[in-house]
C-alpha cells in the first residue's frame, strides 16, 4: 500500500497548488505523511455528513473540491461545526485533501467533467490559462452539442443528466432558441458573462446565478440572444469526483497500488425542497 505522501504527490501532480487562486486554500488540510492509504473517497464538500461517510466506508483518504477552511480560523473546537469534522478524521485516521480552483482550470477539470456529464464536445477553454502553452486549461470550457437542440431541449438534458437538487435547472431566455454551442462553467460563474458574450455561444450553463448580473446580461439579448441555464452549485460540480475518482484508478493501477476508490453519492447541496409557483393568468405577477 502507498504512503499517504506518495497518494498526495500524485493528486498534486494532477492539480498542482501552484495553479491554485491566491485567495484559495488548496492541499493536505490533515494526514499522517507516513500512513498507509487502501481506500480513498471523493466528494465535493467536507461536511460532517462526508466525515462520517468516510469513517463507515473505512476510507484513509477524503479528497473534496471545496475547502474545510476558506477563510482564516483561530479554533478547531469540536464544539464547532468545521472543528467537528477535524475531530472526526484525526480520531479515525482519515486524511483530508483539497482540490478547488487548481481543479477547476486543469486539462481535463472540473469543467471538463461537466461537458461530458451532458454530452458536449469541448473546444477550447473559456477563460485560458496564459501559462498553458498547449492551451488546454483554464476556466471554463466552450463546447459543442453534437445536434441542436431548443434551450428547452438542453435544460431537460441537464436536469436529467446532473443530479438531481431541490432546485433544478433555472433558465433565462427564449425556450424555443436554439443551441448549438454552450459554454459551461462549474461552481459560480456569473462572473464569467465577459467572457461568454466574447465566445458567441448560444447558451451559458452554470451556477449560483444572481438576480442583478443575470438582468443586466439579459437587458442585451437584442444584441446577444444567450440564454443562460443555471442549476445548483454542488451539482454542476460533482460530476469532477467521478473523473479525479477515475483518473486516480488509473495511476493506482500504473504503480501497483491496488487502491479502492469510491465517489460519495451523498447529496450535500444546502438545499432539500422546492414549491413551484403557482400559475397565473394575471401578467403583472406579482401580489398588490
Amino acid at each position: 500500500m502507498p504512503r499517504l505522501s506518495e497518494v498526495i504527490a500524485a493528486l498534486e501532480n494532477l492539480w498542482p497548488a501552484e495553479r491554485a487562486e491566491s485567495w484559495d486554500a488548496v492541499g493536505t488540510v490533515v494526514g499522517e505523511p507516513d500512513q498507509e492509504v487502501s481506500r480513498v473517497l471523493f466528494a465535493v464538500d467536507p461536511v460532517q455528513e462526508i466525515a462520517d461517510e468516510a469513517v463507515k466506508l473505512g476510507a484513509d483518504l477524503l479528497v473534496t473540491h471545496h475547502p474545510l477552511y476558506l477563510r482564516g480560523t483561530t479554533t478547531v473546537a469540536a464544539s464547532t461545526f468545521k472543528g467537528r469534522v477535524v475531530h472526526t478524521l484525526i480520531k479515525n485516521d482519515v486524511a483530508l485533501h483539497v482540490a478547488h480552483t487548481n481543479a477547476d482550470t486543469a486539462d481535463p477539470g472540473v469543467s471538463d467533467a461537466l461537458a461530458g456529464a451532458l454530452d458536449l464536445t469541448v473546444v477550447r477553454p473559456l477563460v485560458p490559462d496564459p501559462a498553458d502553452p498547449g492551451g488546454r486549461r483554464g476556466l471554463g470550457r466552450v463546447c459543442e452539442l453534437p445536434h441542436p437542440l431548443t434551450v428547452r431541449e438542453f435544460a431537460a438534458r441537464a436536469a436529467e443528466r446532473l443530479p438531481a437538487t431541490a432546485q433544478g435547472i433555472r433558465v433565462a431566455g427564449d425556450p424555443e432558441a436554439t443551441v448549438r454551442t454552450v459554454a459551461v462553467s462549474g461552481g459560480s460563474g456569473d462572473s464569467l458573462f465577459d467572457h461568454v458574450r466574447a465566445a458567441g455561444v448560444d447558451a451559458f450553463l452554470t451556477a449560483d446565478l444572481r438576480h442583478h448580473p443575470v438582468s443586466e446580461f439579459t437587458a442585451a439579448r437584442a444584441h446577444s440572444p444567450l440564454a443562460l441555464l443555471d442549476a445548483a452549485h454542488w451539482a454542476t460540480e460533482w460530476p469532477w469526483c467521478e473523473l479525479a475518482a477515475a483518473q486516480l484508478d488509473e495511476i493506482s493501477d500504473r504503480n501497483g497500488w491496488d487502491l479502492r476508490v469510491h465517489v460519495s453519492k451523498t447529496v450535500t447541496d444546502p438545499w432539500t425542497a422546492h414549491a413551484a409557483s403557482a400559475p397565473t393568468s394575471d401578467t403583472l405577477g406579482a401580489p398588490n
